[in-house]
């Protein structure tokens, strides 16, 4: 069985650490075995406000399937004031979509959670709140949270993360999301 993993995170800015982080993390996923989508920025930062003017079937269609049909989701999110960007949070909103499914919005898949703010006080507080996000969608949140304090030189331009406490960090989600996942995923091909 392919276990598939959807990432979803990132800001409006090009190269931005958050993206980097989140890809990080599904890389080591995809290491593990996992089939990977990413909804970076650049798509998240496409969509209208759930359900606001200009919002029709259309939008975050790519992302509710591909949500739909994963085992495994790691979210990454900067900490803006204390909390999450309104930006994840608008595309979280879209897993509204999934209320009337089988298995409403993350029931039965595993979610990693990365967040990444310049102090600690905001990464942790924005890692508090993904975590109630993903209880109240039924989500299983896996054991590690990856906060990560970001600053100028974290990551090449490539994309290698240059400090190995976030480095491990970051892998570490995307283990427990791959392992998760395919745990939850093995339960549900026996029922």
């Amino acid at each position: 069985m392919t276990i598939r993993i959807v990432g979803i995170g990132g800001t409006v800015n090009p190269g931005n650490t958050t993206e980097m982080a989140l890809r990080l993390a599904a890389a080591q996923a995809e290491a593990e075995g996992a089939e990977v989508t990413i909804f970076g920025g650049e798509y998240l930062g496409k969509l209208p406000h759930y359900r606001g003017t200009g919002h029709d079937a259309e939008h975050g269609v790519e992302l509710v399937e591909a949500v739909r049909r994963a085992h495994g989701v790691i979210i990454a999110a900067p900490g803006y004031h204390g909390t999450i960007s309104g930006l994840v949070k608008n595309a979280l909103d879209y897993l509204e979509d999934l209320a009337k499914d089988e298995r409403p919005y993350l029931d039965g898949r595993a979610v990693g959670l990365i967040s990444t703010a310049y102090g600690d006080q905001a990464s942790v507080s924005t890692l508090l709140t993904l975590r109630g996000i993903v209880h109240a969608l039924r989500g299983w949140p896996t054991p590690m949270g990856a906060t990560i304090r970001t600053h100028h030189g974290l990551f090449s331009p490539e994309g290698e993360c240059l400090e190995e406490p976030a480095r491990l960090q970051l892998e570490l989600v995307g283990q427990q999301t791959f392992r998760g996942a395919r745990a939850l995923a093995s339960l549900d091909a026996e029922k």
